[in-house]
């Protein structure tokens, strides 16, 4: 814990475990307060914000897309706060510059905001979709801005058909964890997985528009957001012992993103995990680590986890310990930590739903019925009601205790759509 950086770190495990076990388990709560310069006053860290509007043939269908698209894009920009560095990309088969001209942002101010909105009301549509070009654009225009805080917002309305899955995921790999992205589809005639795939690799959210309408408000919540960071790129340092495996770290609030990919090495039995910008906010992760068994009394220190900024000579923020100790008081070692487990359903929550619908849509209802009917289940057992709602839109429940559910005959895509850009969301327990 180090208060005078503005984050705290806790962990939440129970260290026992019975003779001859290996895997440890822990939730770690990382909060930042106080990270504002007071009311009123911006973030002393520079800021830049990319905005990726999809201009495919397919959002002149109907006509209310992409006048809603820009007009979000404009509310976006009178957003920013003056000084912020800002770009506008148009995306289809191609990414080009909308605003500046040139490959490059400006600073937001009167005259800049004014230039930007006139040119997104020039926009048009046409071509096809490649949104790995698009990320492209927008990696190098936060190239400049190494320590800023860097923040795009995506939205399309259809799949990624004029790029191959390959270069897709090649794309992806080389931008992972450079800047965040929140990602929006609107409409119904998109693809969630693509959108979660950047919005995983890319530490952002995704979510559905279903209303053209929506989209202002929507646009203007995100760069709300991005307005109020203070801290760039912020990593998680995890030290495994000798022997020891560390076999996975997941955001598990506010939402499940598994981050064990996206490790790097940074020195013996040293893994950086990103986890971006923070303003002041909290979230947690699960970290699971695989020691090598012990015998009754032995204690060690399973894992050391620091918070810690980027750069050369990284600041440690906060740090904390996580615990072995073996012992063969089934008391003790029968104890499941109450964070652990309810994340443990929540993550096991999201998967069930994601198996549920890819059930469904490959024709095996019996399963789609058996995945739908646990996630009834977890969501009442872990109070998570906004998932419970959506799946009440796609499922008949006979009986929410046992999860016994009957699936819609008639299901509105949108409601399918949510259930599955939303699965993911986590709330804390009912007791915090």
């Amino acid at each position: 814990m180090n208060a005078e950086s503005g984050f705290t770190l806790k962990v939440s495990q129970n260290k026992f475990l019975v003779g001859g076990a290996r895997e440890v388990n822990a939730v770690v709560t990382v909060e930042s307060t106080g990270l504002d310069d007071g009311p009123g006053q911006a973030p002393a860290t520079e800021a830049v914000e990319v905005i990726i509007l999809d201009t495919s043939a397919s959002m002149e269908w109907p006509i209310l897309k992409i006048v809603a698209a820009r007009q979000a894009a404009m509310k976006a920009v009178d957003n920013l706060r003056d000084g912020v560095s800002f770009a506008v990309i148009a995306g289809n088969h191609l990414a080009s510059m909308v605003y500046p001209r040139g490959e490059h942002t400006v600073e937001a101010n009167w005259s800049t905001k004014i230039e930007a909105k006139a040119a997104l009301g020039g926009l048009i549509t046409s071509g096809g979709t490649a949104m790995g070009t698009w990320l492209q654009l927008a990696d190098r225009l936060f190239a400049p801005h190494k320590d800023a805080i860097r923040h795009a917002i995506l939205l399309t309305d259809g799949k990624n058909e004029h790029e191959t899955p390959e270069q897709f995921g090649e794309t992806l790999a080389k931008v992972a964890g450079r800047f965040v992205c929140d990602c929006r589809g609107i409409g119904t005639d998109w693809e969630p997985d693509e959108l979660r795939r950047v919005s995983s690799a890319l530490l952002g959210t995704v979510d559905i528009i279903p209303d053209p309408n929506d989209l202002e408000a929507d646009f203007r919540a995100m760069t709300e957001h991005a307005m109020n960071k203070s801290v760039a790129d912020v990593g998680l340092r995890i030290w495994r012992p000798q022997a020891a495996r560390l076999k996975f770290v997941k955001q598990v609030l506010p939402t499940v993103e598994d981050l064990t990919h996206l490790g790097v090495e940074s020195g013996r039995l040293i893994r950086d995990f990103p986890t971006g910008s923070w303003g002041n906010e909290s979230r947690d992760y699960h970290i699971c680590i695989e020691v090598p068994p012990g015998e009754v009394g032995q204690e060690m220190r399973a894992g050391w986890v620091r918070l810690v900024t980027s750069g050369d000579a990284p600041e440690v923020l906060a740090s904390a310990n996580i615990l072995a100790e073996w012992t063969d008081e089934e008391r003790f070692y029968t104890q499941i930590d109450a964070q652990v487990a309810h994340y443990t359903g929540q993550q096991e929550l999201a998967n069930v739903i994601q198996a549920g619908l890819h059930a469904k849509r490959a024709g095996d209802l019996d399963t789609a019925t058996t995945r739908f009917g646990r996630a009834v289940a977890l969501a009442r057992q872990t109070g998570n009601e906004a998932t419970a709602a959506l799946l009440d839109k796609v499922v008949d429940v006979i009986d929410y205790e046992s999860g016994t559910v009957r699936l819609k005959s008639m299901v509105e895509k949108v409601d399918e759509m949510s259930l599955d850009t939303r699965s993911t969301r986590t709330v804390r327990t009912r007791k915090e």
